[in-house]
């Protein structure tokens, strides 16, 4: 077994459960900790996603939940729980973007990304806390660099994203004393396919896709698995001294 293949010590035995983890960043990141030796639970609403993102990866569990149903957070965790005995790292990835401006923003828009994006990873985040008090572990919440940033018509979104960075800060504060971290990572421009899920049209998605390199000074989309190692690393006890932090992974487009 060469170097880059051998499991890393931090990660061997860990269980790590990561919501949204059929496509994109989510299976990028079970691939990640899977790769360093966690046992991973993998969350999301569709059977098929989860089981391609599991495919060939023995420690790798799918799990079909909606996050936001009710009863489901405590779900997750007990199965956690029942199943392996632990828990050491909880990812809030799972999050849904639709699109709208101001004046013709409706309800049926603004309420899933609220229950998505914001309600059902505090709600998830709350029920895992007995379990990762118990095992020092570590909650990285995944915002987006656009919240630092006006974004039209994706003002719902980014606003559910900032939330989460308050969250971030505000869990880290509160949560220190029982010896568990709470950080975030914030990606820009990622070719994931959270565009074809709001179902933009391909001319919808290729001015999209001008407008994200034109705001990134790299001038390139990001790829999941840079976030994902980002996210493994910050879940690390490499970083253990970190708290409460915000990490953008965005090709520049938060200072630019």
């Amino acid at each position: 077994m060469n170097s880059s293949s051998a499991p890393s010590r931090s990660s061997v035995d860990r269980v790590v459960a990561i919501t949204g983890a059929g496509t994109g960043i989510g299976r990028a990141t079970a691939h990640a900790f899977a790769a360093e030796g966690a046992t991973v639970l993998v969350i999301g609403r569709r059977p098929g996603p989860l089981e391609e993102t599991a495919a060939g990866h023995d420690r790798i569990v799918p799990l079909v939940a909606d996050i936001t149903g009710p009863g489901e957070p405590e779900r997750i965790v007990r199965t956690a729980q029942e199943t392996y005995g632990r828990l050491d790292v909880l990812v809030n990835n799972a999050a849904v973007v639709r699109s709208a401006a101001l004046d013709v923003v409706t309800t049926e828009i603004i309420e899933p990304q609220i229950a998505t994006n914001l309600v059902a990873p505090l709600l998830l985040s709350q029920a895992a806390l007995p379990l990762l008090e118990a095992s020092g572990g570590v909650i990285v919440n995944i915002s987006t660099s656009i919240g630092q940033r006006g974004w039209p018509g994706g003002s719902v979104y980014a606003a559910t994203k900032v939330a989460m960075e308050l969250f971030t800060r505000t869990w880290a504060v509160e949560l220190a004393p029982r010896g568990i971290r709470v950080v975030a990572v914030a990606p820009g421009a990622i070719g994931t396919p959270i565009g074809k899920h709001q179902g933009l049209t391909p001319e919808q998605l290729a001015a999209l896709r001008e407008w994200q390199l034109a705001h990134t000074p790299m001038r390139r989309r990001g790829t999941p698995a840079e976030v994902a190692r980002s996210i493994t690393y910050l879940a690390s006890p490499d970083a253990s001294f970190i708290t409460g932090a915000v990490l953008p992974v965005d090709g520049g487009a938060v200072v630019a």
